[in-house]
């Protein structure tokens, strides 16, 4: 957590989304699971998923990208494997174009031109 209380987002883009949420009155929660998506033989975890946001009173949880289309499909991939694994379990996945969107919407729009261009390409600790 911050001195403000808020969590140490990984990533500007996720900090604005809380900003919306709360703007809003939208009760979040910040990375609050991690789910397995695959195990090996003795049940140590290979891969795990643990998304941006959980949204309590919609049940459903929201993982940002603001990778390129082409450079997603990793993102893609896991929320396949999340879907098939925990069918159950709720989740959207905003992408770059979506989340700029977003932005203008709200008249973020410097906000916005940061995830418009080549500086958004590069991968977070999430991908």
């Amino acid at each position: 957590m911050k001195d403000n209380g808020r969590p140490a987002f990984s990533h500007p883009s996720e900090a604005i989304f809380a900003d919306i949420l709360d703007f809003y009155k939208i009760r979040w929660e910040y990375e609050p699971r991690t789910f397995i998506l695959e195990e090996d033989e003795q049940g140590n975890v290979m891969e795990a998923f643990t998304p941006d946001f959980y949204l309590p009173d919609q049940n459903l949880y929201i993982e940002l990208t603001t990778l390129k289309p082409k450079l997603a499909a990793y993102k893609n991939r896991r929320l396949r494997l999340m879907q098939e694994r925990y069918p159950d379990v709720h989740i959207k996945l905003l992408k770059r174009r979506e989340l700029r969107d977003m932005m203008v919407k709200f008249g973020l729009y410097q906000d916005a031109s940061k995830i418009q261009g080549t500086q958004a390409q590069t991968g977070d600790r999430h991908e």
